[in-house]
């Protein structure tokens, strides 16, 4: 997921799933300026003190992911760590022109793994493969 998102360095990228802040490390030591929401309390306050402890300061939230994060929209990338049911138009929405979103997408026991781009007005989708994550629970997710 990580490679599909093309990171140069320097892009403004919005995490869906905080977890543990391990995802939320390698896309800043990659140069990303990471934005993350995590809908668990207790997993956000971990991880934020984890991240802490390691010398990152992305931007961390608890709330409803499936929304995004309008407030510091647009974003470069979006990387989502959980399945949605269907593309979840929040956060295409908040994908600038040219960006790029990787995001499972299907049903509760499987999902496909999908790039999303803007370009030219157009979302184009492209399948990379099947997979298994966690539900994306929320407004857009399940």
């Amino acid at each position: 997921m990580t490679e599909a998102l093309a990171l140069r360095g320097g892009e403004k990228v919005l995490e869906i799933g905080t977890g543990s802040g391990y995802q939320t490390a390698v896309l800043c030591t990659l140069g990303a300026s990471v934005r993350s929401v995590e809908r668990i309390p207790e997993l956000a306050d971990s991880a934020r003190a984890r991240l802490t402890d390691l010398g990152f300061a992305p931007g961390l939230r608890t709330g409803d992911g499936t929304v995004g994060w309008p407030e510091e929209s647009p974003f470069d990338r979006i990387l989502v760590t959980a399945g949605a049911p269907e593309m979840p138009i929040s956060l295409l929405t908040q994908l600038r022109e040219g960006g790029i979103m990787v995001v499972p997408v299907g049903g509760e026991r499987e999902q496909e793994l999908f790039v999303v781009r803007r370009e030219e007005g157009f979302v184009k989708r492209t399948r990379i493969c099947s997979c298994v994550f966690v539900k994306l629970v929320g407004r857009e997710g399940w």
